[in-house]
């Protein structure tokens, strides 16, 4: 690599990366994909590229193309810094020209999402464009998993598209460019922020790389390879190939180069008249719930249909988790419920520990349906059908000659829209004020700048035209007198909006004199007004920004579109986020706004909100939740314990994927987030900047005892002190009573030797003094007894910790082959909240075998294929009578627990022999039994279903 401008020094991924890809080149590649995260230096590693590249001859010019002007203009004045001859037209006239993917097919950025969140596809003058059939499947849904008009309409356009390529039906522009790349020479095309060509432009990019062949392609994404959906790894793969380089935003935060963070949420339920629709709406549902459990609703009823075809139905139970896995969820949880029995095979893990959903209902009921009461024409079973069609609707489904199928419901727009948010926005304001006065730079995000559609008929009244959008924000935040002096400002890339005092000061402030000059404000709505004159968004934004960061506006409301990718603010301080998008691409990017680090504030940290509503008053209540839980999944966030972990465990440890907290909680959740929003330095304090990382995610277990604080697990570390034996207690650990026994011993034999010798010789003193030492002797003897017998006591009726358990487990799959590493590699921590955190310091895969074989370990007995035994002895009053019998060695098991072996370590008897040593030498027991043969059929049939620690367990992944 040629050497750098004077003054530039590159950071240590950013190295890294263009090392990987100099190696790359020089092998004969000619595609490479690079996954930075925001704020990580990509358009430098972009530039130094196209630099070295062109110097060694290996391009002539280079052409990059982004998704928005933004990030247009930052490759521009980057390149040019660089000392680079760049253009921002498409002549190819330059040495490099910085393109929007606009210059193929018209997007409009502040367009990019509809009034619900719904991603918008491209769009091309006439004719309009096309999705093949492989794109079809990974086009846009609504958050309830409905089809927007923007997917129907790609399906019906795909189905006359006939073998006419995308390419083709471009607009002439578009096809013109594309024969200016073809005739350019050897070319080397930059992509910037490729995901793009996953969610929107699909196949598109695909043929245009398939039409210069000769070119040196380099994709840029923040988003990390292993977030993407099978079909879009496939087409990355088709692209590029293997990601050539990745690095995960903990990794850039422990290298020095992003700001520490933290990601909290704040609750909110409805407001009172969207609470009391949301409870009118779920009449009719709660209705038909009722209906279910009644025995004369159907020729057959519900629930027996359930019990035939689940819990006593013919089908094994992992096949139809395999081919049904949300059918078989649903009814675990109705198991849960009470209703249903237990499958057999099934086993209840953290997922099922829950309420039927609403989603859960409409499963199970249209695999009623369909599997029974629409095939026997009976009036009765037309009747619950009908019930079934008019319930549907309130939960957002439809009943079709097809089954039941996904629908619209309004209840979703309330929840993801609700007014509640808006005024929660104020609040978090001012928490984050009161914590940062001056410092404070707050940017919040919203799917859209004015909602375009008109409500439904149904929710007149209930919600605003307006909730949800970056203008009600912004009027909420100029009402309210603690906001109000925030001076907060709305930049879209149609307006700059605020108070009218907000905007005369912005435009006084406005460097450039003659532009300030021709631009006024008007009012826009109640107390808003805006900016009006000649000028364009690639314009105010700059200046906007700028205004913003030297804090004379201290909230920044916009749409996620506009600012939530491409837009640098080293000064932002936190987010709110109100956006509807979940996927992972999305969450990266806006969370990557807050994570630039801040030249004039070196311990800056980020603090990240996302916005949830959730009403227990509806079945579908805890949409918004499930959103949130969309957004977490599969990024990386810092828990109070101070452990990089991803999922919504990062917010909360109180947080579940699978159903949210009860409402009456939210305050206290609040409590708690707000604090930890307070406690800036804590967070910089856990991210330990600066110290070694792998950059790598291992599956760990949780484990917390239900019930009694000590849980059912003792303390004991290091192999088993004391193993009880059908008919003994076997010693390994307590050996130090051996020691003083021997000493007490030689004392006593040394009195009755005395005595002896005096007795012959005739000496009372010396006779005296043997006798003293000798019941000197026999008392510390019987102190010393019944001090060992405390101790093997205690040690005897202690139940195996589960720094044992994890050890045996852990040493069983090494013994059995399955991982490298063994007990020295795991790692248990118990947190403030008596939870364990259990993970083996192994790679992925490893780590991921070791979490389920622990989970299965400490979990109740199902169908395993073996099972061992422990014998154990209830603890029971301490008296100096079974002390001294236990120091004499006389301690006998009352019982037996059994416990199954693992699946992965149950497949075969010489998998379970050595799982059984392993056990025996952390946690003790005897041989494995074999539930297949009679002796292990009649155990199974006596311990299925014991809970032998009663231990509620969660599968999180853990970055190290």
């Amino acid at each position: 690599m040629t050497p750098l401008p004077e003054g530039m020094t590159l950071r240590v991924h950013q190295r890294e990366a263009l090392a990987a890809l100099d190696a790359a080149w020089t092998a004969g590649s000619r595609r490479a994909w690079v996954a930075l995260p925001p704020g990580a230096g990509k358009t430098l590693v972009g530039l130094l590229t196209v630099r070295d590249r062109i110097a060694a001859g290996a391009a002539g010019r280079a052409v990059v193309l982004g998704p928005n002007t933004a990030i247009q203009g930052q490759w521009a004045a980057q390149a040019a810094a660089l000392g680079l001859d760049v253009g921002t037209d498409r002549s190819l006239e330059h040495q490099l020209t910085a393109l929007t993917y606009q210059a193929l097919a018209v997007f409009d950025a502040d367009d990019e999402v509809d009034d619900d969140g719904v991603p918008a596809a491209p769009t091309v003058p006439e004719p309009p464009p096309v999705a093949c059939n492989a794109q079809l499947q990974d086009l846009p849904t609504r958050s309830n998993g409905s089809e927007d008009p923007v997917t129907e309409r790609y399906k019906r356009e795909a189905g006359s598209a006939g073998e006419r390529g995308l390419l083709d039906r471009l607009h002439p522009n578009g096809r013109a460019f594309v024969e200016e790349l073809r005739a350019a020479g050897p070319l080397l095309l930059v992509l910037d922020e490729c995901h793009h060509l996953l969610e929107v432009w699909g196949r598109l990019i695909g043929e245009l790389l398939d039409q210069l062949p000769d070119a040196l392609v380099l994709g840029l994404t923040a988003t990390p390879p292993e977030a993407l959906t099978a079909d879009q790894a496939q087409l990355v793969d088709e692209l590029f190939g293997t990601p050539l380089y990745r690095v995960s935003i903990p990794a850039v935060v422990k290298a020095g180069d992003l700001a520490p963070f933290v990601e909290l949420a704040w609750l909110t339920t409805p407001t009172a008249s969207e609470d009391q629709w949301l409870a009118e709406e779920a009449e009719r549902f709660q209705e038909l719930v009722t209906q279910l459990t009644d025995p004369t609703f159907g020729s057959m009823a519900f629930l027996p249909w359930l019990d035939a075809r689940f819990v006593a139905g013919r089908s094994p139970w992992l096949t139809l988790v395999r081919e049904q896995p949300d059918l078989c969820r649903a009814v675990l949880r109705l198991h849960h419920a009470g209703l249903i029995g237990l499958p057999s095979g099934a086993r209840l893990q953290e997922e099922h520990r829950s309420a039927p959903t609403a989603d859960d209902w409409v499963l199970l009921v249209d695999d009623w349906l369909t599997g029974r009461l629409t095939r026997t024409g009976l009036p009765e079973d037309e009747q619950v059908v009908e019930a079934v069609r008019r319930a549907l609707p309130s939960v957002g489904y439809q009943w079709t000659r097809r089954g039941i199928r996904r629908g619209r419901s309004p209840v979703d727009r309330v929840l993801a829209r609700s007014e509640s948010k808006t005024q929660a926005v104020v609040e978090l304001c001012v928490h984050e004020h009161l914590a940062l006065g001056e410092r404070l730079r707050m940017l919040v995000l919203t799917d859209h700048e004015r909602a375009g559609a008109t409500l439904p008929a149904d929710l007149t009244g209930v919600l605003d035209q307006q909730a949800g959008s970056a203008h009600a924000v912004l009027a909420a935040l100029v009402a309210a007198p603690e906001t109000a002096g925030l001076r907060p400002l709305l930049v879209t890339g149609k307006t700059v909006a605020g108070a009218a005092a907000t905007l005369t000061a912005f435009l006084a402030w406005l460097p450039d004199r003659e532009l300030a000059s021709r631009l006024g404000v008007q009012p826009l709505d109640g107390a808003l007004a805006q900016v009006t004159g000649p000028w364009e968004a690639r314009t105010w934004v700059g200046h906007v920004t700028a205004y913003f960061q030297d804090g004379h506006a201290q909230v920044l409301v916009g749409t996620r579109a506009l600012l939530g990718e491409g837009w640098d603010a080293k000064r932002i301080t936190g987010l709110a986020d109100l956006t509807a998008v979940t996927t992972i691409t999305s969450v990266v990017q806006t969370r990557g706004r807050a994570l630039r680090t801040d030249p004039l504030w070196p311990d800056k940290v980020a603090v990240n909100w996302s916005l949830v509503c959730v009403s227990d008053r509806h079945p579908k209540g805890g949409n918004d939740w499930d959103r949130l839980v969309r957004k977490h999944a599969g990024y990386f966030g810092l828990d109070p314990d101070g452990q990089i972990v991803d999922g919504v465990a990062h917010l909360d440890p109180a947080f579940s994927p699978y159903v949210p907290p009860p409402v009456a909680e939210f305050g206290a959740a609040n409590a708690r987030a707000v604090i930890r929003a307070e406690q800036r330095d804590t967070v910089r304090t856990q991210w330990r900047v600066g110290e070694p990382y792998a950059d790598t995610a291992v599956y760990g277990i949780r484990i917390k005892a239900r019930g009694t604080s000590t849980g059912g697990f003792g303390l004991g570390q290091g192999p088993a002190d004391v193993v009880l034996r059908p008919d003994a207690a076997e010693l390994r650990g307590l050996r130090r009573h051996r020691t003083a026994d021997r000493a007490t011993s030689l004392l006593a034999g040394a009195g009755v030797l005395a005595v002896l010798v005096a007795a012959v010789a005739g000496a009372p003193l010396v006779l005296a003094a043997g006798a003293l030492v000798g019941v000197g002797a026999a008392a510390l003897r019987v102190r010393s007894q019944l001090r060992h017998g405390a101790e093997l006591l205690h040690a005897a009726e202690e139940a195996p910790s589960v720094i044992r358990i994890a050890s045996a487990v852990a040493d069983g799959l090494l013994a059995a082959g399955l991982v490298r590493r063994g007990a020295d590699a795991v790692e248990v921590v118990l947190d403030r909240d008596g939870e364990y955190r259990c993970v083996l310091h192994a790679d992925q895969t490893e780590a991921q075998t070791f979490a389920t074989a622990l989970d299965e370990a400490v979990s109740p007995i199902l169908l395993p294929r073996y099972l061992l035994p422990r014998w154990v002895r209830s603890p029971r009053p301490r008296t100096w009578w079974r002390e001294l019998r236990a120091g004499l060695g006389r301690v006998r098991p009352d019982g037996v627990v059994w416990h199954a072996v693992p699946t992965v370590l149950g497949v075969n008897a010489e998998r379970a022999a050595a799982y059984a040593r392993a056990w025996d030498h952390w946690v003790g027991g005897g041989d494995p039994v074999y539930t297949g043969s009679p002796e292990g059929q009649g155990v199974l049939a006596a311990q299925q279903g014991t809970d032998p620690f009663a231990a509620s367990t969660v599968m999180r992944r853990q970055w190290e």
